[in-house]
Formats: structure tokens, C-alpha cells, sequence
């Protein structure tokens, strides 16, 4: 028993330290770009909004594991409007729980492989369920599986044909490459991206047309196959370039989908990747990977252009803008052999609140490519990097697809800053920070300032006796009350910004 508590204690104090130090980062973050703290505050209420649970016990379930397995899916999810939001998130959990019998190695292929052939059929079967396969709570939702089918059997029959239809293909296409040692050729990356993503956009595209929310003669029709497939593609290529680590590392065996076609050039094996030594060539292949998603890119734009309602516009044109953004993150850096990079949290908020029409669509697109081209500018003078001129088509082809979608809409494509200025300005210059940033950061630190100097009324209201601490520990509060100062004159008073200017994701610059 002694041993049991010793180990509950320490795991208890882990937790905390880890939640108190992701606080804390979360905290430096905002400290450092302040315009993050009211996206932030935005997102956490919409979050709050996707955990609201219907009363109905099958949707209840299926809205909690969401919000478990994909707290940012189901936040967009859930801003749908009308009978599609249930459809799509049955739509998601249908294909999560297919994707979890796939990512399992622990699962034996004689069990894996008919069950990936036979799953669309599995939609019917209340009495089907699992508890030998994922793990947490991908567990949970296989277990729980019979909830999931009661509710679609409670959609409308158009959208359980869609999901049953795309299911069906899913798992095929899933089981034809688990018999594959690996990912070959460039074609068969295309298709295995096909099969787990652009199937995705397909079926969406469907139950969007279903709907009606969007037009069924545009979206309903197979001449959208193909942008549909880019959409799933362009996410599909940026997660699997991100989770290069994620990956290589999975137990007991790891399953990667970077073709052989690409890294065979810079590396005898992919794992090779990992060691510091071969970093020169390990970004090479990363700068590749990433120019072939960029391919996607102008797709994914055309579709975005055709959608009508808000909240379809929303629910498509966030993750898309994210991984246009993860890309540039993720671009010549070759800290992506040593963790998993992702964006900023304040600034995905800030994309996600942002994102609002085709408009900032277009701007935040730009942002990102130009940043990217102009990473591959600095690589091209240096001659060092066998893909910058293909990086640089790319980026070109999706700068065009910007400006003329801006001039379609009136808006010019020069994108002059005000007084003529240049497109630059407005990033370099900065906009002053949010008044109620201004008002929270001079409320935390007058009151730190007020505790520092020992003020004892200050001090008896946070319930600590006055000189408990110490004179050292005075002293030091003392000293760190001045950069407060500091601080709170420069950002809270004249609500200017510290630190290297930060980039407003709707103002794109010149390359």
C-alpha cells in the first residue's frame, strides 16, 4: 500500500507540474504577443459551446467523444447550422473508428483485414463494438461503438447512403495498403491520401449538397471530385510531413507514408532522418515534401471559392488555412526530425477567428506563401536546396490564385497599404494592441506591483500575512516588479508591443 501511494503522489505531482508548465508557456506566449489573448479567450468560449451535450443519450455520447478525440473538429463542427452538423459529426466518428482498426498494429491483419472490407456494414449493426482495439479514448468510441450506429440510424437515409458509400471505399482502399511494406511512388502516395482524406472531402461535398445548404447542382456534381480530393489531400500531406517523429517512433512498429520516390533521393532509409548528422539532407527531403503539398494548394482555394453558407465556409476554410500555415512553419525546419512543430496556440486562435470569407482566405494564403517563398529566395541565393525552384513555382502559382481571386472580388491585387505605403507596412508597423489586452495587463500588474512594494492591504486580501516571506524574498519581488513596470507602461498604457514584430495573419507582405 505504501509503495501504491508513494507512486499515486508522484504521478499527482507530475501532473501538476506539467499542467502548471503548459500554463505557464501558455502564459509567456501571450505575454509575448498580447493581440493572441482575446483569439484565445474567442476559442475557449466556442470550445465551451462544443461541449453543450444534446439530451438525446446516442448524440450525447457522440458530441463528448468528439470533443475527446478532436477538440478542434468538433468546435467547427459544432458552428454548423442545421441537420448537417449531426450528419458530419457521425460522418467524422464513423471514419475515426475505421481509422483506429487501421492505425492499431497491435491488431493481427487476419482480423484488420476483412474487418477494413466489412465496416460500411458495421453502420447497421447495433450490436456491434470492440475492446481490443485503440487505446484511451479511441477505445472508448470502439467499445461505445452501438451509440454511434443508433445515432446514424437516426440521420436521414441521403446521408447514411454518403457515409456508408464513402466508408465503403475508405476501407478498401485502406486494406489494398496494409498488404504494401511501404509508400513506393509518388502515385501511390497520391492514392493512399486519396483513400483516407480525399474520399473525406468527397463524401463532404455530398452531404453538403444533401443539405442544401449548398448549391446540388455544383456540389452534387462529379466535376468537383477532383478539388474535393485537394482539399483532403493538401490536409492529409501536411499531417503526414508534421507527424514525421510521431511516426517513425510509433510501437511496436512504425507505419510512415513519405514515398520512397522522394526521401530515397537524400537517405537509405528513412529513419535516417532522425540522427543530427543527417540533418542537411533531412530538411532537403522535408523542403521536397512540402513542395509537392503545396500542389494542392490552388485546388483548395477554387473549391473554397464555390461555397455559399457561412458556417460550411468556416467548417472548410479553417483546417485549411492551418495547414497552409503548418506548412510554412514546418519548411526548412529541421526541427521536425526532433518533436512534432505546430502553430502557435494564439495563433491558430487567431485563424480561427479570422477566417471569416473567401477574402481572408486569400490574405492569410499569402502570408504564408510568402513567407515560405521567401525562405526558398534566401535558399535559392545560397544554392543549396535541390527543390527551391519548384518551392518557388508553387508559392507563385498560389500568390496568383490570391490576387486574382482579390481582384474578382474589388479588392486589387497589389494589396497597397494605406498612404501608399506598400503591402508591408501595416505587418512591419504593427496595429496597437487590443484595448482589453491593454486593460487585463495593467490589472495583473498594478496588483503584482502593489504586492511587491508590501503594500499590506494588498497582501492581507491575497491572504498572505505581511513580511511572511522574508526580507530576500522581498527584495526579489522588488526587482522583478520593474520590468513589470516596464511592462505595463509599454504594452498596458501605450499599447505598443514588445519583442520582434508579430505578423497579422489577414495583412499579407511583399516577397
Amino acid at each position: 500500500p505504501d509503495r501504491f501511494f508513494h507512486k499515486s503522489d508522484s504521478i499527482g505531482q507530475q501532473a501538476v507540474v506539467t499542467v502548471v508548465s503548459t500554463n505557464m508557456g501558455l502564459l509567456g506566449d501571450v505575454m509575448r504577443h498580447p493581440s493572441d489573448f482575446v483569439p484565445l479567450l474567442q476559442v475557449y468560449m466556442l470550445s465551451r459551446e462544443a461541449r453543450r451535450l444534446p439530451q438525446d443519450p446516442s448524440f450525447k455520447f457522440c458530441y463528448s467523444i468528439l470533443n475527446r478525440v478532436s477538440r478542434s473538429f468538433a468546435i467547427v463542427i459544432c458552428n454548423l447550422r442545421g441537420e448537417i452538423r449531426d450528419a458530419v459529426c457521425i460522418f467524422y466518428l464513423v471514419l475515426r473508428a475505421l481509422d483506429t482498426v487501421e492505425d492499431d498494429m497491435a491488431l493481427p491483419d487476419e482480423k484488420k483485414l476483412p474487418l477494413l472490407l466489412s465496416f460500411h456494414t458495421l453502420c447497421y449493426d447495433r450490436g456491434f463494438s470492440m475492446d481490443d482495439c485503440g487505446t484511451g479514448d479511441y477505445k472508448e468510441l470502439m467499445e461505445k461503438y452501438p451509440l454511434v450506429v443508433d445515432a446514424f440510424l437516426k440521420l436521414s437515409k441521403p446521408y447514411q447512403d454518403v457515409i456508408v458509400d464513402i466508408t465503403k471505399r475508405m476501407g478498401a482502399g485502406m486494406h489494398d495498403f496494409i498488404e504494401k511494406d511501404e509508400v513506393k511512388t509518388i502515385k501511390d502516395y497520391n492514392l493512399y491520401c486519396h483513400y483516407v482524406a480525399g474520399l473525406v472531402g468527397v463524401g463532404l461535398s455530398n452531404l453538403f449538397a444533401m443539405s442544401k445548404l449548398e448549391d446540388p447542382k455544383v456540389f452534387a456534381s462529379p466535376n468537383l471530385d477532383d478539388l474535393s480530393n485537394s482539399m483532403g489531400l493538401f490536409l492529409q500531406k501536411t499531417n503526414i510531413i508534421r507527424d514525421y517523429l510521431e511516426d517513425i517512433m510509433e510501437e511496436p512498429a512504425p507505419r510512415m507514408f513519405w514515398p520512397r520516390e522522394i526521401w530515397g533521393k537524400y537517405a537509405k532509409e528513412l529513419d535516417e532522418f532522425k540522427l543530427g548528422c543527417n540533418r542537411e539532407k533531412a530538411v532537403e527531403c522535408l523542403n521536397h515534401m512540402v513542395c509537392n503539398a503545396l500542389s494542392h494548394a490552388t485546388d483548395a482555394l477554387t473549391y473554397m471559392s464555390k461555397l455559399r453558407e457561412k458556417s460550411v465556409f468556416a467548417f472548410c476554410a479553417i483546417p485549411q488555412v492551418m495547414a497552409i500555415g503548418t506548412l510554412a512553419v514546418c519548411y526548412n525546419n529541421g526541427e521536425v526530425f526532433e518533436r512534432v512543430v505546430k502553430l502557435r496556440k494564439g495563433l491558430s486562435a487567431q485563424l480561427m477567428v479570422k477566417t471569416k470569407s473567401m477574402e481572408d482566405v486569400y490574405r492569410i494564403f499569402l502570408v504564408f506563401a510568402r513567407d515560405i517563398g521567401s525562405t526558398a529566395q534566401t535558399l535559392q541565393m545560397k544554392g543549396s536546396d535541390p527543390t527551391v525552384e519548384d518551392v518557388l513555382k508553387a508559392v507563385d502559382a498560389i500568390e496568383e490564385a490570391c490576387e486574382d481571386g482579390l481582384k474578382t472580388m474589388g479588392l486589387g491585387g497589389t494589396m497597397k497599404a494605406k498612404n501608399g505605403a506598400g503591402a508591408g507596412a501595416e505587418l512591419d508597423s504593427q496595429p496597437p494592441v487590443p484595448i482589453v489586452v491593454r486593460l487585463f495587463v495593467l490589472f495583473f500588474c498594478v496588483g503584482y506591483i502593489l504586492y511587491a512594494w508590501n503594500a499590506d492591504a494588498v497582501r492581507v486580501s491575497y491572504g498572505v500575512r505581511p513580511g511572511a516571506a522574508g526580507p530576500m524574498a522581498d527584495m526579489v519581488h522588488k526587482l522583478l516588479s520593474l520590468p513589470v513596470l516596464f511592462y505595463a507602461v509599454t504594452v498596458g498604457i501605450l499599447g505598443k508591443r514588445i519583442g520582434s514584430p508579430e505578423p497579422d495573419p489577414i495583412q499579407p507582405r511583399r516577397r
